[in-house]
């Protein structure tokens, strides 16, 4: 039994060894890379759905063949391949969106959100989701609009879905 352990604790540096080491190295570039990609959140504007400070995965195969829904959250490239966005979409491509004293109005019709962190005092005026774009925003509306990333964003830059 002592062998067995040892034999597993301190492998010999074989060929084979090597070979075996190098397949889990490629197979983890490539699925944490392309399939799902580990991230820290950072910042307080998608609470109380994510905490700051928590650990989270990018399914990046998410929207490979539907686009994102009204209500999905999901994953913005911001900057090169590492600095994401999560931010919830409230209107996809045609919707008209408003805000008025800090309620939501998709297509002039009163929108229930329920993921919502304390009272909002917001206003937008009424603008149009473009074709090819999704309106987003996060869930923390208890800050000041100022303080806040969100507006219309392109669907090319949409990464994935948080995994959890």
């Amino acid at each position: 039994m002592k062998e067995k352990l040892k034999a597993f604790l301190v492998p010999k540096l074989s060929t084979p060894y090597f070979v075996r080491v190098a397949a889990v190295a490629i197979f983890s570039y490539i699925f944490f890379s392309m399939v799902l990609t580990p991230f820290f959140i950072r910042g307080k504007s998608m609470e109380p759905t994510f905490h700051d400070g928590s650990f989270n995965f990018i399914l990046k195969q998410r929207y490979a063949f539907s686009p994102p829904k009204r209500g999905d959250v999901v994953a913005i490239r911001l900057a090169g391949e590492k600095v994401f966005l999560l931010k919830r979409v409230i209107a996809v491509a045609g919707d008209t969106v408003a805000i008025k004293n800090g309620r939501l109005f998709i297509n002039l019709k009163p929108v229930s959100e329920p993921y919502l962190n304390g009272p909002c005092d917001w206003n937008l005026p009424p603008r149009k989701v473009e074709v090819g774009n999704i309106y987003v925003i996060g869930d923390n509306r208890s800050m000041p609009m100022e303080y806040h990333d969100f507006g219309q964003v392109s669907l090319e830059r949409v990464v994935g879905a948080p995994l959890w």
